[in-house]
């Protein structure tokens, strides 16, 4: 007779992800005290990529996938990017946001005149709605639906209707990261 080991399963937070996410803030601070212009720009360039780039890589190429394999596929999946993404995209969208703000007040953005000051109000606005949606919706429901798939016998029908409005709001934060790379490469190109 042969016995398998079966490994402990690993909870929905991974501490060393949270080390990350917390040196990355430290990062975002130490970029904000220096004020040095270039690291204060890589810093933000860095993580707006980040956040700009998998928001839609998960929103366009791998939520289609999801909602199409099997459950078993699919709790395989979500029990595995679920705690990756837990820290990663909150610690993404402040760093790049927050530096976001430094680097328009240090190049002088905040003190363009209207209707110049509109570009830096919709980036503003843009980056405001996509915290609140990612931070206040789309990261709990992330931990909702993982946590409920994880059951023995998950709840499809709930599962279901949390994905349809998650649905919604993916191809809104997708949209409204389309709509920050016009305003970014409007500031690239000059205001």
């Amino acid at each position: 007779m042969t016995v398998t080991a079966i490994p402990p399963a690993e909870g929905l937070i991974r501490w060393t992800y949270v080390w990350f996410a917390a040196a990355a803030l430290a990062v975002m601070v130490a970029a904000i005290v220096i004020g040095n212009l270039w690291f204060l720009n890589f810093v933000h360039v860095s993580a707006s990529l980040l956040w700009t780039g998998i928001d839609l890589f998960m929103g366009f190429v791998l939520g289609p996938i999801l909602r199409r394999v099997d459950i078993p596929v699919r709790r395989e999946i979500v029990g595995r990017l679920t705690p990756r993404t837990l820290f990663l995209m909150p610690a993404v969208s402040i760093i790049g946001g927050t530096t976001g703000w430094f680097l328009a007040v240090q190049l002088g953005y905040t003190e363009l005149p209207w209707p110049s000051y509109g570009w830096v109000a919709a980036a503003l606005i843009l980056v405001t709605l996509m915290t609140i949606l990612g931070l206040g919706f789309l990261t709990p429901v992330n931990v909702m639906v993982c946590l409920e798939l994880q059951k023995p016998a998950p709840d499809m029908q709930w599962i279901r209707r949390w994905m349809s409005r998650y649905f919604y709001a993916v191809a809104a934060q997708g949209a409204m990261q389309i709509a920050i790379l016009v305003v970014m490469t409007r500031f690239r190109t000059g205001i």
